[in-house]
């Protein structure tokens, strides 16, 4: 007799609910100053990715509000078909020019972008009976880069965190293939950045294309904000291809990926998620673009007051005790080890007025659960010096150690 699918996913959820692990939805409405109400209770987001506290700047909602007048809300088809407005083009045009590249690509999502950028590169044209190519990755990749490895059906292979040697031995491993290594440039559950000149000297030395997932890069780190590329000083020929996304230090929505033309141009032809899905509404563009301008121009300088946030938390955690990772940027966990405790620490920090979430496998390995704590320009001072306060107050569990 047939398994029941039905039954095997209730087991699954079973298992998952009696580990600590189950995942819920909440619903997080918005208040001015970063604030969140959840459950009825206001509380100050420690734990979004609003990074330079754009996502509700009067320039941004100005430009929505004028472009969704003129367009409409949706586009209605895909960038292929007619829904490629102005304002995507021009969008366009600003990210290749920010990022010092040849061509940018929209896509509505980064999950959509890294599913389809990597689609794209590593099957389109392989031969009958091959693996499309080889795709090497980091450990500690965001799921949507090994999931788009996947899709395309290539030989993945995956190496310790940060780890050179480690990747030198994966690119050789399989000569005769074509060969891409993907990589986060800021690792979003660490918050380390990856040793991209190194990277990028390994894939020239083999044969093998960059392609770099900055999504909590792009806007805080380099100059202008272009990335941990550009803060790291490589060029377009160093790292082929940059992914970025729109939703977190630009503080809107959707995605982008960045190349030489003939790469991009790859992603257009071959890219599933891309040449089947609604276009991005063109008021969201026309927002993106001036979060753009300001980012590039930082005139309120926001980067430096995310800066120093970071360096007023590092220095408050750790006349605490608090285990931090080795992170200068924004992403700040504090690894508990266990999930039951980390659970228990988020539910205290919400007592206090603070929301930050409980990050827990299979997000990350099993053994490093972890406050994922964020830090923003909106933040002020106090606020930073009140959540230490209550991270003062939480009992740390034996195994948590700084890692």
């Amino acid at each position: 007799m047939r398994p029941d699918l039905r039954a095997r996913l209730a087991a699954a959820r079973a298992q998952r609910e009696r580990e600590g692990l189950l995942r819920r939805v909440r619903v997080c409405d918005v208040l001015p100053g970063g604030r969140r109400v959840v459950g009825g209770k206001v509380l100050t987001d420690f734990c979004g990715n609003d990074y330079l506290g754009l996502a509700s700047h009067r320039e941004l909602l100005a430009a929505l509000t004028r472009a969704a007048a003129a367009e409409g809300v949706g586009t209605g088809a895909a960038h292929l078909v007619s829904g490629h407005r102005g304002e995507h083009a021009a969008l366009e045009e600003e990210l290749a020019d920010w990022t010092g590249r040849q061509r940018a690509v929209l896509f509505s999502t980064g999950v959509m972008a890294n599913l389809g950028a990597l689609q794209a590169l590593l099957s389109a044209g392989a031969m009958p009976g091959r693996e499309t190519a080889l795709c090497v990755q980091d450990k500690l990749n965001h799921a949507s880069l090994v999931d788009g490895a996947q899709l395309a059906g290539a030989e993945l292979r995956r190496y310790p965190h940060a780890d050179l040697e480690g990747a030198a031995r994966q690119l050789a491993a399989s000569p005769d293939l074509p060969a891409l290594l993907a990589t986060d440039g800021v690792f979003s559950m660490d918050g380390d950045v990856a040793p991209l000149p190194a990277l990028a000297k390994l894939c020239r030395d083999r044969g093998a294309l960059l392609y770099v997932d900055d999504a909590h890069g792009v806007g805080v780190l380099g100059p202008h904000g272009a990335g941990s590329l550009a803060a790291a000083g490589l060029s377009a020929s160093d790292a082929p291809v940059l992914m970025g996304t729109l939703g977190k230090a630009l503080g809107c929505a959707g995605a982008f990926v960045a190349g030489d033309a003939d790469l991009m141009d790859a992603i257009v032809q071959f890219a599933r998620p891309y040449i089947y899905t609604t276009a991005m509404p063109a008021a969201l563009a026309a927002a993106t673009r001036a979060a753009l301008r300001l980012v590039r121009e930082d005139t309120e300088g926001r980067r430096e007051r995310l800066a120093a946030n970071i360096a007023r938390f590092r220095a408050g955690a750790a006349q605490l005790g608090l285990p931090l990772m080795p992170s200068t940027t924004a992403i700040q966990p504090v690894v508990l080890g266990d999930a039951g405790s980390t659970l228990a620490a988020a539910r205290q920090l919400e007592r206090a007025g603070f929301l930050v979430v409980a990050i827990r496998p299979p997000t990350v390995p099993r053994g490093g659960a972890r406050l994922r704590i964020t830090l923003s320009a909106a933040h002020s001072e106090a606020r930073i010096d009140a959540l230490l306060e209550a991270l003062g107050h939480i009992p740390l569990p034996l195994q948590a150690v700084a890692v």
